[in-house]
């Protein structure tokens, strides 16, 4: 099962906002998307975090 579970982190108010998951054979490198963040109230770059067990 090559699908796994990462946790997406503001850069800049260092907020976890979101879950979702990726395939670590396609995508060797840590995922950064840029979304809506609540806290900030703007668009910023998340970047991909370990998920907590």
């Amino acid at each position: 099962m090559p699908q796994t579970k990462i946790i997406l982190q503001c850069s800049e108010c260092d907020e976890q906002n979101y879950l979702t998951s990726k395939n670590r054979q396609n995508v060797q490198d840590k995922l950064e998307l840029k979304k809506f963040c609540p806290v900030c109230r703007k668009h910023t770059v998340h970047a991909e975090v370990r998920l907590r067990r």
